[in-house]
């Protein structure tokens, strides 16, 4: 029984050393983060493996861009689409996950998710698309980095340019490349609208936007009106 304890004590032990390891080389990144970009992220790299699985020679469209180089048409239109309250919350929208649960509940499905523009961050930077509650602890510990160590700003820029916008498309100036055949910064209210509201599910709607998406996207130019970005 003595070495039972014993052994177990040692696992707990190496377990948690290992967890504290992989929490201080995730907040390493997010440091370094802070003022040098990102060349990939946890998505990209599961979206490019899917990609060569079917192509060897498949490639993500990827080009990095600077805040001042991104529309601020797009900035608005995010913020409104996915985060209303992003420059007020320090990561969390307590009331938005409560009504995004809310939903799921009467609709009997997970059809509303209630993500903040950060959480939605850290699980692009460094997780998967995967869903378990081990994996929502670790999102929000990440979150708190984010908010801890980046402004709202660093935050917007980052998510703008790793965010995916289709297959094996990422970034606002891909997705402007992509679907306008534009640079990010000409992006109009209206084609920033419409990239916005397809953020939830971007590889269902690369091909099409249904009309429930265009009545959304829509309502989503208006409320730029009233929406301030960092």
């Amino acid at each position: 029984m003595y070495r039972f304890f014993k052994t177990t004590q040692r696992i707990i032990f190496w377990a948690f050393l290992l967890l504290v390891i992989y929490q201080l080389w995730i907040f390493s990144h997010v440091l370094w983060w802070k003022w040098n970009n990102p060349v990939e992220s946890s998505f990209m790299s599961i979206r490019l493996t899917e990609l060569q699985e079917k192509n060897p020679k498949a490639k993500l469209q990827f080009e990095w861009v600077d805040y001042a180089k991104i529309s601020p048409h797009l900035k608005r239109a995010v913020i409104a689409a996915e985060d209303g309250k992003f420059l007020d919350h320090t990561g969390f929208d307590w009331d938005g996950m409560e009504k995004a649960m809310d939903k799921n509940q009467r609709r009997g499905k997970r059809a509303a998710g209630g993500s903040t523009i950060s959480q939605q961050l850290a699980k692009n930077l460094f997780l998967s698309p995967s869903r378990s509650y081990i994996r929502k602890i670790q999102e929000a510990v990440i979150t708190l980095m984010i908010e801890i160590c980046w402004d709202k700003r660093r935050i917007l820029e980052v998510y703008l340019n790793m965010v995916e916008w289709g297959n094996g498309i990422f970034g606002a100036q891909a997705a402007a490349h992509h679907y306008y055949h534009i640079n990010a910064i000409y992006l109009s209210s209206a084609q920033s609208a419409r990239l916005a509201v397809t953020l939830p599910n971007p590889r269902k709607f690369e091909y099409r936007l249904p009309a429930y998406a265009i009545r959304y996207s829509n309502a989503v130019e208006k409320r730029m009106a009233w929406t301030s970005i960092p």
